[in-house]
């Protein structure tokens, strides 16, 4: 089998149409299917079942597919890597992230990449909660993540510095001009909660750190985003907890938390750091609003 097949494959798949993985290919449908029947013919069985409109993976194919991947994005990481090591035009670097890091951290950090390193092009993937983030990077979707410190990871992993929780109120609010605020203090008040927040110990992080604190929040707004559970608190919908670069992006009234939260971010890949994700790696440790003082229990982590 060879990686260009793998490719067929991928492309097939990511399309779900032979047609369009065809014109995008730049090779005409024929060759395509051919190809991918020759495939098939190799591993001992067929990998797509063909539709009336699109394709399905058969068990065979979805466990092959993710192999797949890691080849075909593996050799295209390797081509980029080698172009903006060399500085070369057109080179390209794929940034994997989280959507509220996107949001808050990256635009300054990608204004001065673009500023002064303008012929290396940046392509961002943005990913809703951490776990898909690493398992989209195992698949080999980006050359290098920025996200929450991973667990386990086998690459690379570059700490970043930490991100500090806050506590969202609406303007008016008689808590919007306190420094700061213990938890216990929010027993009394609706919150807005997030299909996003962290998963600590089977449970969501809000609800066992309020158990600690000695009450059971009371949900008032469920939304599937950060940035409207925000918005909803922004509005008096109730109150919640965000990520400070979050509430800030959103003109937002923040509260500190006491003692702090922070979530510490990290850069990691599956390849060793070099060229240009070094490079970003190393803007991004210089430029990004973050914490860099010296670890502390970090929540959710």
């Amino acid at each position: 089998m060879s990686l260009r097949q793998m490719e067929y494959l991928v492309t097939v798949v990511e399309e779900d149409s032979f047609t369009a993985a065809a014109e995008l290919l730049g090779v005409s449908q024929p060759t395509l299917s051919h190809q991918v029947k020759a495939l098939e013919a190799e591993v001992g069985g067929p990998l797509l079942e063909r539709l009336s409109r699109g394709v399905r993976l058969t068990p065979m194919g979805r466990a092959y597919l993710p192999h797949a991947e890691r080849a075909v994005r593996s050799a295209r990481q390797a081509r980029r890597a080698a172009r903006a090591a060399a500085g070369t035009e057109g080179g390209e670097l794929h940034i994997a992230t989280l959507h509220a890091l996107a949001v808050g951290v990256l635009p300054e950090v990608f204004a001065h990449w673009r500023r002064e390193r303008p012929g290396v092009r940046l392509l961002v993937r943005e990913y809703a909660t951490g776990d898909e983030l690493c398992e989209r990077m195992e698949r080999g979707v980006a050359d290098l993540a920025i996200g929450h410190r991973p667990k386990d990871w086998p690459g690379p992993v570059a700490p970043l510095g930490r991100e500090e929780i806050v506590v969202v109120v609406p303007d008016g609010d008689p808590l919007a001009g306190r420094k700061s605020i213990r938890l216990e203090e929010l027993a009394d008040r609706d919150w807005v909660r997030c299909a996003l927040e962290p998963v600590v110990e089977g449970r969501r992080f809000l609800d066992l750190a309020c158990q600690r604190a000695g009450f059971v929040p009371r949900d008032g707004v469920h939304t599937e985003h950060s940035s409207t559970a925000v918005r909803m608190a922004s509005a008096g919908a109730g109150i919640v907890v965000t990520p400070a670069h979050v509430a800030a992006g959103h003109g937002a009234t923040a509260v500190p938390l006491d003692p702090p939260w922070h979530r510490e971010l990290a850069a990691f890949s599956r390849v060793s750091l070099t060229g240009a994700a070094a490079a970003f790696v190393t803007l991004l440790s210089r430029t990004a609003r973050l914490d860099r003082t010296a670890a502390a229990p970090a929540a959710g982590a």
